[in-house]
């Protein structure tokens, strides 16, 4: 016997709700960034002596396109749609790129959004140092000069020229650099940058100690170097009003796996460690670079009167209301509650008439109560966060605030109370007055 139509369906109908449910968790759990990141080289020998950051990289789920930097069928995008989510410019020797890429079609990729990670050497080209300025730091304009420190320089077998820094002074922040503490000095040899003092956004990670300088060490200094001390970066990243994000490295042996995987011990100390610091800080920084971290998302903004759960079309003067919004972190894996106590909401016409900060339950819900000033017009609810290495988050809404109804005042207001005293008085002052006109004589 044939079973009923309605049974034969029913396994077609599960499997098709079952795919709905995976195709709405993996839509959750979808990180801010996509994964395809091209790597740009000038040597393809490149590609295996910096093998251990690469392989870090795809083990995280990236998927890596090498190309040689003069690759002649070289496009950054097609029809109109960018091929790669991210940059690795590994090229500082190249004098120009092959195909449509050009500096212009990089800083056009940074601004629709996309990251770079951009290291250089003493070798690095115009075109490179060009990028590197227009992302807001400047290397030195002596194409000979090394970062050089006599003191804070990483002992080796051979006496050297004190190029081969051992770096620790680092910037603090647990989203760029992780919440681990890096504890080896970082090995760097290559050349130093400023950040251009009218870019606000860019931050040193890595800079140099106090006795460094930047000169060619080939020679004797014959006048005082252009960089000194502490002004020198070696690693700086920039996070754009976009929030796309690059990191600038004055170094391209900084990823190697001979740094990656070398021993280290800092000239005046005794203690030696195993292994520098170079894995961890590359690890950590490409994390935050390529979003894995410290990516910020709000969403389900709502409003309402007290004590109701419908979004008003406009308030009324005076009107308590309450506001929430829920705001997320990118963990690497999934999203997570952000939590702090500095998020505000603005009430807004012109200036902001309400200035709140929002009280969060720690599970990513944060919210506020507060009274509608006595000023009608077009409001805005509007949020905007800043905070060191995190995403800035900037998102309004529109409400209108109406004056109160002709039937909606009290009946007798109470301010009015002098006046109307003073209304009933004159009228009784004057009865009084004309009686004792008319009947006195």
């Amino acid at each position: 016997m044939a079973a009923p139509r309605h049974l034969a369906a029913l396994p077609l109908f599960l499997a098709s709700v079952s795919l709905l449910a995976l195709a709405a968790a993996g839509a959750e759990d979808e990180g801010p960034r996509g994964r395809r990141l091209l790597v740009l080289l000038d040597d393809l020998a490149v590609r295996s002596s910096h093998s251990a950051f690469f392989g870090s990289l795809q083990a995280r789920g990236f998927d890596l396109d090498f190309r040689l930097a003069d690759d002649p069928k070289l496009s950054l995008h097609r029809y109109g749609q960018y091929l790669y989510d991210g940059l690795v410019l590994f090229a500082p020797s190249t004098p120009r790129f092959g195909g449509s890429v050009d500096q212009n079609a990089v800083l056009e990729f940074i601004d629709a959004g996309h990251d770079m990670i951009l290291a250089a050497d003493s070798s690095a080209s115009d075109l490179i140092r060009g990028i590197a300025t227009e992302c807001g730091v400047d290397f030195d304009e002596d194409p000979e000069a090394m970062v050089i420190d006599h003191i804070n320089y990483a002992v080796t077998d051979v006496e050297g020229d004190h190029t081969l820094i051992a770096g620790d002074d680092l910037i603090q922040s647990d989203v760029i650099l992780g919440s681990k503490k890096i504890e080896a000095p970082v090995l760097f040899r290559g050349i130093g940058h400023v950040a251009n003092p009218s870019n606000s956004m860019v931050l040193k990670v890595l800079y140099a100690s106090p006795s460094a300088y930047s000169a060619n060490p080939k020679t004797k200094l014959a006048s005082p170097p252009s960089l000194t001390g502490s002004a020198i970066s070696l690693v700086s990243v920039m996070q754009a009003r976009n929030n796309a994000r690059v990191l600038v490295s004055g170094s391209l042996d900084l990823f190697s796996n001979r740094f990656l995987k070398s021993g280290v011990q800092k000239a005046g100390s005794k203690a030696r460690h195993e292994r520098a610091g170079n894995e961890q800080f590359v690890t950590e920084t490409s994390k935050w670079v390529f979003h894995e971290r410290g990516h910020l998302k709000a969403g389900n903004v709502k409003h309402h009167k007290v004590g109701e759960t419908n979004e008003p079309g406009m308030y009324r003067i005076n009107d308590d209301l309450e506001y929430s919004v829920e705001i997320y972190e990118w963990s690497g894996t999934s999203w997570k509650p952000y939590v702090a106590d500095d998020v505000q909401v603005q009430f807004f016409m012109m200036s902001p008439y309400v200035l709140k900060t929002l009280s969060t339950d720690k599970k990513g819900l944060y919210s506020t109560s507060f009274k509608v000033p006595d000023v009608y017009g077009v409001f805005q609810f509007k949020v905007e966060y800043q905070r060191l290495g995190y995403t800035g988050l900037s998102f309004t809404k529109q409400i209108p605030v109406r004056p109160y109804r002709h039937n909606e005042y009290e009946r007798f207001i109470a301010s009015a109370y002098p006046y109307y005293t003073a209304s009933f008085s004159t009228m009784g002052a004057f009865f009084i007055f004309s009686f004792v006109y008319l009947y006195h004589k």
